[in-house]
């Protein structure tokens, strides 16, 4: 047979019945691995592309997953959010299930998007991020009993829901202390002012341990803009490095952010990190090529998102067990942006 052009083709070849195949190419558990892989091997020898909407009417399933885009910043172009969509690109194509993002305009409401995509049965289930201390999208979906996974935690609850996070609130402790070893006491944040858990949790993170050193010598200059406002952040870094007791290390809540802050100061001619200590989160690639190489926290990007979908597939798979919360150290890279203290 040069090619199989239906379910009942790709069946006889194999010597199987067509329920069979069909539950073999949707990797039931209770079809043997030695099987699914087999008629999974055939498929692709023969051509065979399963038909989508014969496998929604026999399984009661879409195949397709959804993810909501909002079209604020830099869309897929931010180097964050294009790692992130193509891990879990990656990790549904493994099992056979595709990701649908929806686009969400910059005027348009996250919530509505939401409700129209899960409403339309297109998808069996969402990857939801970006979330928020009290996020309404988790509350919805939970009503409507729709499987979702988070990518984050909301402020108010962490139990009810499946999440898996990064821990900033250790990583900015972690910093804290690396710069306070190196005799700094003059530091310096640089937030959003969104409201966005991981912020809080970052931001958390910097004042437990500023506090627990109960050093009369330390300051703390914090400044935030929203997240998609260029000319606050611009305000908001003037801000941190103009004027007396310029802070000599200085935490940002996002690589993005501590790239933008490292070009300002080297304009204003400040040695990186002789006179100025910087350390961002994310570890984008950006991070690995400017120069000085930017000292930073590795979030694990393309790891929590195949995590995510793997956690995604079980919570469609047996939406009843319990549920699944994954909280990942993030690592220190350390980089060229962070130093001793400059002299008094």
């Amino acid at each position: 047979m040069s090619r199989a052009n239906s379910l009942s083709d790709l069946a006889r070849h194999l010597g199987l019945s067509p329920a069979t195949v069909s539950r073999a190419l949707a990797q039931h558990d209770a079809i043997a691995l030695k099987t699914r892989e087999r008629v999974a091997k055939a498929a692709n020898e023969l051509g065979y592309v399963p038909n989508r909407a014969a496998q929604a009417l026999a399984s009661g399933r879409s195949g397709f997953v959804g993810f909501l885009l909002p079209m604020r910043g830099r869309g897929l172009a931010d180097p964050f959010l294009g790692e992130f969509v193509s891990g879990l690109t990656e990790g549904f194509a493994a099992k056979g299930i595709e990701l649908l993002l929806s686009a969400v305009p910059r005027a348009g409401s996250e919530l509505h998007h939401l409700e129209n995509l899960v409403n339309s049965g297109r998808v069996d289930g969402m990857v939801l991020s970006r979330i928020e201390l009290d996020d309404p999208r988790l509350a919805r979906l939970r009503e409507r009993e729709v499987p979702f996974v988070a990518h984050g935690r909301t402020g108010l609850d962490g139990t009810g829901y499946s999440w898996l996070d990064t821990d900033g609130r250790s990583a900015f402790a972690q910093a804290f202390d690396l710069l306070y070893s190196l005799g700094h006491r003059r530091f310096g944040l640089l937030s959003i002012s969104d409201p966005l858990t991981f912020r809080v949790l970052r931001e958390e993170g910097l004042r437990s341990a500023f506090d627990a050193k109960g050093d009369p010598d330390l300051s703390l200059r914090h400044v935030s803009c929203a997240r998609y406002d260029a000319d606050g952040r611009a305000g908001a870094i003037a801000r941190l490095l103009n004027g007396p007791e310029r802070p000599t290390a200085i935490l940002a809540v996002a690589d993005g952010m501590a790239l933008e802050l490292m070009a300002a100061a080297q304009a204003r001619g400040l040695s990186i990190p002789d006179d100025l200590s910087i350390i961002g989160f994310d570890n984008i690639p950006a991070a690995a090529h400017v120069t000085p190489g930017l000292t930073t926290f590795d979030a694990r990007i393309t790891e929590s998102a195949t995590q995510l979908a793997a956690m995604l597939l079980a919570r469609i798979a047996a939406p009843d067990q319990p549920h699944d919360t994954r909280l990942l150290e993030a690592q220190l890279v350390v980089r060229q942006t962070h130093g001793p203290a400059p002299p008094a």
